[in-house]
Order: C-alpha cells, then sequence, then structure tokens
C-alpha cells in the first residue's frame, strides 16, 4: 500500500496592528506615541487628506439624513425654550433693553424670515402665558430637547460605527442632563453677553480700575462666549457617543463645527438677502422653511464636526496610538 506523503501547511498568523506593536515594543514607546498623538495633529493625517476622509464619511454615514431630524427637534425645543429664558430675563430684571439685546443678538445669527416667526409665535404664547405655563414651557423644552440631543446620540455613534448599547433609562436620562448642561453653558454664554459691561463695571467702581477694566473686558468678552459654545460642543463629544473618549477642552471638530455653524449662518443670512425666493414658492409657509432650513444648517455643523473628530481618532489608532480606537471600537 503506498503512504501519501503529508506536507503540513505552515500556521496562519495574524497580523499585528500598529496598536499591538506600539504596546509590544514598551512603555517608552507608548508614552512616546501618546505624546505624539494629540487630536491636534490630526491622527498624522494632513488637511486635505482628513477633509477627504470626512467627505467620504459624509453620505455613508447619512449626515444629511441625521441633520433633516435633528431640525424638528429643534423647532419643538426652540419656542418653549426661548420664552423660558426671556420669561426669567423678565422675572430676574424690569429692564426692556435686556430681553431687547437678547433677541438683537439672536437675530445676528438667524435669517430675518425666520426670526420673523419666531417673534410672532413668542408673542403669541407671551400673551396667554401664566406661571404655570413658564413651569410646563421649561419641562416642554427639556424634553423636546432631550429629543434631539438622542437623536444627536444615534447619529454619532453612526459616526464612529458602533452600535447603541445602552439600555432606554440610561439614553433618557444622559440626554436629559446634556440637555440641561447644554442649556446653562447657553444661559451662561448669554449673562456673559448681556450683563457682562454691568459686572465689568461694578467690578470696575469697587477696584478703582473702572477703565482698566471695561477696556480689558470688552477684549475677552466675545472670546469668552464662543469658548462656552465650543466647549458646549466637546460635551456632546465626550458624552454622546456610545464609546469611551479622551477628554480635551476644544476639539478639532467642536472648534470647526462652532465656525462652521457661525460662518454657514452668515452665509445663508446674504444668500437670503439677494436671492429670497422662498416666499414666492411656499407663500405664508415661507418664513418657516428658512426658519427649519436654519436649524438644518445647526444640525449638520454638530454632526461634520463628530465626523471630523472620529476620523482623526481612527487614524491615530492605525498609526499606533494605544488610546485611540479604530473604526467600530467602543474601547480602545
Amino acid at each position: 500500500m503506498q503512504l501519501r506523503k503529508v506536507i503540513p501547511q505552515p500556521r496562519q498568523i495574524k497580523p499585528e496592528t500598529a496598536k499591538e506593536r506600539v504596546t509590544q515594543a514598551g512603555p517608552a514607546k507608548v508614552e512616546a506615541t501618546k505624546e505624539r498623538a494629540s487630536p491636534w495633529k490630526l491622527g498624522g493625517l494632513t488637511a486635505m487628506q482628513l477633509g477627504k476622509r470626512v467627505y467620504e464619511e459624509f453620505d455613508e454615514d447619512e449626515v444629511p439624513t441625521r441633520s433633516a431630524a435633528l431640525s424638528y427637534y429643534f423647532m419643538s425645543a426652540l419656542i418653549p425654550m426661548l420664552f423660558f429664558l426671556i420669561t426669567c430675563l423678565g422675572l430676574f430684571t424690569k429692564s426692556h433693553d435686556l430681553r431687547h439685546s437678547l433677541l438683537s443678538y439672536i437675530q445676528e445669527f438667524m435669517p430675518p424670515d425666520g426670526f420673523t416667526v419666531l417673534m410672532r409665535t413668542l408673542r403669541e404664547v407671551a400673551t396667554h402665558s401664566s406661571g404655570l405655563k413658564l413651569v410646563l414651557g421649561l419641562v416642554l423644552a427639556l424634553w423636546s430637547g432631550s429629543g434631539g440631543m438622542r437623536s444627536i446620540m444615534d447619529a454619532l455613534n453612526r459616526c464612529y460605527h458602533v452600535g447603541g448599547g445602552r439600555p432606554l433609562w440610561k439614553r433618557v436620562l444622559l440626554s436629559m442632563a446634556l440637555t440641561a448642561a447644554i442649556s446653562g453653558l447657553t444661559i451662561l454664554a448669554l449673562v456673559i453677553v448681556l450683563y457682562g459691561g454691568a459686572i465689568a463695571q461694578f467690578v470696575g467702581d469697587h477696584t478703582g480700575l473702572s477703565n482698566v477694566t471695561i477696556l480689558l473686558w470688552k477684549g475677552v468678552q466675545w472670546p469668552l462666549a464662543l469658548f462656552f459654545v465650543v466647549f458646549s460642543f466637546a460635551l456632546i463629544y465626550y458624552w454622546a457617543p456610545d464609546a469611551d473618549q479622551q477628554w480635551a477642552w476644544i476639539t478639532p471638530g467642536s472648534l470647526i463645527g462652532v465656525l462652521l455653524w457661525i460662518g454657514a449662518s452668515i452665509g445663508f443670512r446674504v444668500y437670503l438677502h439677494y436671492f429670497n425666493s422662498y416666499g414666492k414658492t411656499y407663500g405664508s409657509l415661507g418664513a418657516v422653511i428658512v426658519l427649519l432650513l436654519w436649524l438644518y444648517i445647526t444640525g449638520m455643523a454638530i454632526l461634520v464636526g463628530g465626523e471630523i473628530n472620529a476620523e482623526i481618532e481612527n487614524a491615530a489608532a492605525r498609526r499606533g496610538h494605544p488610546e485611540a480606537k479604530e473604526e467600530g471600537e467602543k474601547a480602545a
């Protein structure tokens, strides 16, 4: 009987990832890699490469569709929240100038037709307002805002390509906590803008440095208010995805998201100033459509910032950063 010679097959060895090679190289290599992998180094990508990756993920992660869903939640929460803020200003101060200033700053960013709809609705609500309706308005704003926050959480999970594994009660509580935190930071930014001059004057009068204090305040007022807005974005990007995140006060995604929102809002205002045809197309609903489009732009700016952070972290993981996550990973 002829024996068949069996040739042993070479064992298949799973190739090491860049992260594993760095880890096996020792603690010194790990620490050196951590130092090199600041989010502001873009994960080793150039700005052009990062922009290309974000563009490729834009449609794959359904950013336009999810931005449209966010505009609905923003719309349902906007009126109750503004009504609550304006009523609170009326409770704590009798000055109509502060309320006028608040609306003036809002008008700077909103399209004119959208602001007209907002003001008309606020007047109608204020006409039939009461203490109970103020409380109900706050509850409605918090619930509607938390619905929008849950939609942001789902969208950012898509950006990181992770499934939502949180139980429902945890998602609801987290979304409400984030909504309350973002609302608080927004109020702080408004206080800085509306009351900052009076606070600087008060401090200056009691320290004998009135002119110096006011001059310094004028220099830091708007950067400080912008910081609170960027910090709000950073909070969303840290807590909303169902994945472990490294905390950073300001990330590339949060900064670019805020600047994109400001730039797009200004660009939309300019477009409407010269080419506004929504009234001809939609009739009396044209102003509502304009407001929805502006809220759509706002949602898209938030999601694009999340895409930027996700792509930076994925690129850092591919280059061996031990604390970065590759696409689809919830923890490093």
